[in-house]
């Protein structure tokens, strides 16, 4: 038989896990968005601007959203849409720009070559 004692110890190891549930939920990159200028500080920045406009588009679930002046950050969110972590793209190369996005599970696209099928990246 269920003493009260039994019930809220059980009760309070449910609530304890359900916290770190969502606690780990809250810390985990729901989607990701790149946010920069479209051009002016781009063009000191040769390889952070080639990752933006050639290799971005390549990734389905990472955003670009242009910002006038803007630097080059990558935002990540959470599922509530909250801002978890911003990370200053200038000092990254273009490899080590989609190695970031990587490291956060994000994968670039790939096509099927019609010739060899075998899968390339677009």
């Amino acid at each position: 038989m269920w003493n009260p004692i039994k019930y809220s110890i059980l009760l309070s190891f449910y609530v304890i896990a359900m916290a770190d549930v969502d606690i780990d939920n809250k810390l985990k990159p729901f989607r990701a968005e790149v946010q920069s200028c479209k051009g002016c500080a781009l063009n000191r920045l040769p390889e952070v601007k080639s990752f933006i406009y050639l290799d971005l588009p390549k990734y389905p679930d990472v955003t670009f959203k242009p910002i006038v002046g803007a630097n080059p950050d990558l935002v990540l969110f959470n599922s509530d849409d909250t801002e978890i972590e911003r990370i200053d793209l200038k000092p990254f190369t273009k490899a080590q720009c989609n190695d970031l996005l990587e490291s956060y599970g994000y994968k670039m696209k790939q096509s099927i070559d019609e010739f060899t099928g075998q899968k390339q990246e677009l």
